[in-house]
């Protein structure tokens, strides 16, 4: 790892998966956060859901979040709807609105999440 003036290079294995509240068979690398990073402004973490791995439905006051497929299939639900995504489908959640995702597919569902700001305070 190289930091410099509170910029950071570091490679996704010097990061331990966790597992976070209320997620199941779904494990994530918290990449960039504010414990760990100088951002105010940033979560960035990549999340591997294993089949049958899902998030509650759940939504945040002021955060914004963006998902971005990597592998995988499965199906994110917005609002009580549920649509099919899989690689490099993109999706955009604005504060307020209620979301989950679930791996219906047959194999890991790989996805980045960027949220901005950090914590829903």
């Amino acid at each position: 790892m190289l930091e410099r003036n509170g910029a950071k290079i570091a490679n996704i294995v010097e990061t331990l998966w966790e597992t976070m509240p209320a997620h199941y068979d779904a494990h994530s690398k918290l990449l960039i956060t504010p414990q760990d990073h100088a951002t105010k402004r940033f979560d960035f973490r990549i999340s591997s859901y294993q089949p049958k791995g899902y998030v509650a439905p759940h939504s945040h006051k002021i955060q914004e979040q963006i998902y971005y497929i990597l592998e995988g299939e499965g199906l994110m639900e917005i609002s009580g709807e549920r649509h099919v995504v899989k690689p490099h489908d993109h999706i955009f959640i604005p504060p307020g609105v209620e979301h989950a995702i679930y791996n219906s597919g047959l194999a890991d569902l790989v996805f980045l999440v960027i949220t901005t700001p950090p914590t829903d305070e």
